[in-house]
């Protein structure tokens, strides 16, 4: 079921994308070794970030592999991006370098850029280690989840990274199982 939920997840990100910038630069944080997201969207240049190594794809795009518990610090120059994506990310980090995390996605996004999140709704959870435990999605992955969010929570997280809350928007998908969240510098 993991590739028809990174479909899903990809296909959400896709859409809450602004046509006019496409033509600038995408950061996918937490994209796994197999960057399935970035691979999927269209975008004049393309980075990574993961923990993971990556798996060799031979494609166009920039990786770097860090570990963002222990060090929320993006490598990048202020407004470099136009777009940065956390794709079933957040619920992985710690919530304590989460703040960081953010305030480091606002400083490397250009002015008029934009956050794109994907979660797991918070009460969702129980489904999600039921299902895991049928093997119906991956035991591993839901096993490493480190903090389940609400939709009020990732705008407070947004707010103390430096977003505006009139700047936001939230939504669900998938069933209302996932929530989707963005914001704009």
């Amino acid at each position: 079921m993991e590739p028809y939920l990174a479909r899903k997840r990809a296909r959400q990100a896709n859409a809450l994308i602004q046509d006019h910038l496409r033509s600038g630069r995408i950061l996918d944080v937490g994209c796994g070794s197999y960057p399935y997201f970035l691979s999927h969207t269209s975008f004049q240049e393309k980075f990574a970030i993961d923990q993971l190594a990556p798996r060799p794809t031979g494609s166009p795009i920039q990786w770097y592999t860090i570990n963002l518990n222990e060090n929320p610090v993006l490598p990048f120059e202020d407004n470099y991006f136009s777009i940065v994506t956390l794709l079933a990310v957040v619920e992985h980090l710690n919530p304590t370098s989460l703040t960081g995390l953010f305030r480091e996605i606002f400083r490397a996004l250009m002015p008029g850029g934009q956050v794109i999140i994907t979660t797991p709704a918070a009460w969702s959870d129980r489904l999600l280690h039921l299902m895991a435990r049928l093997n119906l999605v991956s035991k591993e992955e839901i096993d490493e989840h480190v903090y389940a969010y609400t939709l009020p929570l990732l705008g407070w997280y947004f707010g103390q990274g430096g977003f505006s809350m009139h700047k936001l928007q939230f939504g669900y998908f998938e069933l209302r199982l996932n929530m989707w969240a963005t914001a704009e510098k």
